[in-house]
């Protein structure tokens, strides 16, 4: 049923082309991932990583794709523009410049695109100067000094900015998001070693068959309520009124207002584990007994932990919406153009009704992020499960395959070849 649907895909050109571009950029990324940056001793930052497992370290190297463990020219990954991308979105919410390019157009947006590459170069020349000091420190360095600095600094901004243009070549010409597909591409590049790992422990008896099937079937619940969740939406009624403009008559549909259940995406589980996880990391370079006692209660799988790391989620779930989404803007808006909610008054009665629906279906988003993400500590816990599923990682995987799905599927539909999702029933849209 599905496969009558990608079969069509190489029936489009343009589709296919675009198909074999994003492939071949993923490749070359995969392949730079694996270029170290001279003058490290590879044993000694193994070492290293192996003791950094659960902290921020480890996060930065699951988005690096393996690449920070091994200090590759593509060590600091595409984290470094995504920062600079949340920067300049939060900035244009005090920033009048900056607010006043965002509701230009096309144009504002070209400015504040080449803004947050500014911002990346910036923010991967202090990181990567950082790095450098930090490796000198921890003796995994073969020949240290400002040489050797230089060089890492200059390695690793060319490595982020080059990062940076495959993944607005992959936009531009490519298939998706490019951004989020080079992330996508990393995570899935670390799946064949938890399956592998799994097969190794089943085979020594370790791990019985039983669990792994259990463990297989939660895995695709979990997946198929991402898949819900994400596509899911409150659709507010909006009804235009009749306007009439020389002779002819305008406006008198009915329509919607879509809000998205989870409106800040993976947002707050990064800012949260970041924050969460930043006492564990200096902790790794300080030895003072108070300290070592208080990350052993803050780190993952502890209650206190959890119950933090909820907090956080629940709060940047919330303060990211509040930034991204300003109902006052729509009520204005849609009060412009003639339209009204049914049965509200227009303007900031439009925009209290809107904003208190935001806020109940960011409480139901919230708490959705929050269960994917503390999956992860569950089953490595209390279920010994051998590999990392779930949490962020598992929300971008999924969220980057909808979106591109999307993408081909409208690509089809617009060529009148039936899309993959539709022809397969397989197309999922939640209602809340």
């Amino acid at each position: 049923m599905i496969g009558g649907g990608f079969s069509n895909i190489f029936k489009i050109p343009e589709l296919k082309k675009r198909i074999i571009f994003t492939l071949a950029f993923l490749i070359i990324y995969r392949v730079g991932v694996h270029v170290p940056v001279p003058g490290i001793d590879a044993a000694a930052l193994a070492e290293i990583f192996d003791r950094a497992k659960g902290t921020i370290l480890g996060i930065f190297n699951m988005f690096s794709g393996g690449a920070l463990e091994r200090l590759s020219v593509f060590a600091l990954g595409i984290m470094p523009y995504i920062s600079a991308s949340i920067i300049l979105q939060l900035m244009t919410v005090v920033v009048p410049h900056l607010e006043r390019l965002k509701k230009e157009g096309e144009q504002g947006r070209k400015k504040i695109t080449q803004y947050t590459r500014y911002g990346t170069v910036i923010l991967s020349i202090i990181q990567g100067f950082g790095i450098s000091v930090g490796l000198e420190r921890m003796g995994t360095v073969i020949e240290p000094g400002w040489p050797f600095r230089l060089m890492t600094v200059i390695t690793l901004t060319a490595g982020t900015a080059f990062i940076m243009w495959l993944g607005e070549q992959i936009t531009e010409r490519g298939i998706g998001n490019g951004i989020s597909l080079i992330i996508f591409a990393g995570i899935v590049a670390s799946m064949p070693t938890a399956i592998a790992n799994t097969f190794r422990l089943v085979s020594t008896g370790a791990m019985g068959i039983f669990p792994v099937l259990i463990l297989t079937v939660l895995m695709i619940l979990v997946v198929a309520v991402i898949i819900f969740v994400e596509q899911g939406q409150r659709r507010i009624p909006v009804q235009y009124a009749k306007r009439i403009i020389g002779r002819r008559m305008y406006g008198g549909q009915s329509t919607h207002l879509p809000l998205k259940i989870n409106t800040s995406g993976v947002i707050p589980p990064i800012f949260a584990s970041s924050i969460m996880m930043f006492p564990a990391t200096v902790a790794s370079f300080i030895t003072i007994p108070w300290m070592q006692n208080i990350v052993s209660t803050l780190m993952p799988g502890n209650a206190v932990y959890e119950l933090c790391y909820v907090g956080m989620i629940f709060f940047f779930c919330y303060f990211y919406t509040a930034v991204t989404f300003n109902p006052v803007d729509v009520a204005d808006n849609m009060k412009k153009q003639g339209g009204y909610i049914p049965g509200i008054r227009p303007g900031k009665r439009t925009a209290d009704y809107i904003d208190k629906v935001l806020t109940r279906i960011t409480l139901g988003g919230a708490i959705y992020v929050s269960a994917v993400c503390v999956l992860p500590s569950i089953l490595i816990t209390k279920f010994n499960v051998p590999f990392y599923f779930g949490g962020t990682a598992l929300l971008i995987v999924v969220g980057v395959a909808i979106d591109t799905i999307a993408q081909m599927e409208s690509h089809m539909l617009s060529r009148h070849y039936e899309g993959f999702l539709k022809k397969g029933g397989a197309k999922m849209k939640g209602r809340f």
